[in-house]
C-alpha cells in the first residue's frame, strides 16, 4: 500500500488533497476528525489530558476553548497536548491502515494533525505539505468554524511556518488560489505525480 501523508496548518487546505485521494479509489483518514471521535470515546485519553491540563475536562467533556487559551501561544503546553493526543490517534489510525490493506486498498492517505512531530511519518512513504498564506488560513477558519478572527490568529500562530514544511516534507503544494475547483485540479496533478514516480498501483 502507498501511504500518503498530508500535512499543514489549519485552513491550508488539507481536506482537499485528501478528498482527491478518496476520489482516486484511496483509503483516507482524516485525523482531525479521529481525534474528535476520540474525545467523545476515549475516556483513557481524557483522563491523560486532564491529568495535563486540570479543569479543562468538564462532565467528562473537553472544554476545547478553555484548553485553547491554555495552549495557543505556549510551545511547551501545545507539545505536551501533542505527545498525549498523537499517541491516540497514532493507534488509531495504524488499525484503520491495516483493516484497509486486508480488505485490498492499494492507496492510503492521512490527513495528520502535526504528522512530523507526530511519530505518523514512520508510516508514510511520502509526505505532502500543504501551505497557504495566513490571510486565507485565517477566512477559512473563521467561515469553516464559525470563530472569531482572533482565535484563528492565535491558532495559526500557534502552528509551524511554511519553511518547517518545505525542510520536512517530500513535496510542498501552495494553496493560494482563490478558486476552489483550481486548487483541486492542482492537487490531482501532484498527487498523478507522486504515484508514477512511487510507482504506486492504485
Amino acid at each position: 500500500m502507498l501511504v500518503i501523508g498530508i500535512t499543514g496548518g489549519s485552513g491550508a487546505g488539507k481536506t482537499t488533497v485528501l478528498n482527491e485521494i478518496g476520489r482516486m479509489g484511496g483509503c483516507t483518514i482524516d485525523c482531525d476528525a479521529l481525534y474528535h471521535e476520540l474525545l467523545k470515546s476515549s475516556k483513557d485519553m481524557l483522563l491523560e489530558i486532564d491529568g495535563e491540563f486540570p479543569g479543562v475536562i468538564k462532565d467528562g467533556i473537553l472544554d476545547r476553548k478553555a484548553l485553547g487559551k491554555i495552549v495557543f501561544g505556549d510551545a511547551g503546553a501545545l507539545g505536551r497536548l501533542n505527545e498525549i493526543t498523537h499517541k491516540y490517534v497514532a493507534s488509531e489510525v495504524e488499525k484503520i491502515l491495516a483493516a484497509a490493506e486486508n480488505a485490498g486498498k492499494t492507496l492510503a492517505g492521512i490527513d495528520a494533525i502535526a504528522l512530523i512531530e507526530s511519530g505518523l511519518s514512520r508510516i508514510c512513504d511520502v509526505t505532502i505539505g500543504v501551505i497557504a498564506p495566513a490571510e486565507h488560513r485565517v477566512r477559512r477558519l473563521m467561515e469553516r468554524e464559525g470563530i472569531s478572527r482572533e482565535y484563528a490568529l492565535l491558532r495559526i500562530n500557534a502552528q509551524k511556518d511554511d519553511e518547517f514544511y518545505k525542510r520536512n516534507c517530500d513535496h510542498v503544494l501552495r494553496n493560494d488560489y482563490e478558486s476552489a475547483e483550481e486548487f483541486r485540479l492542482r492537487c490531482r496533478e501532484l498527487l498523478s505525480a507522486v504515484i508514477v514516480k512511487t510507482k504506486g498501483n492504485i
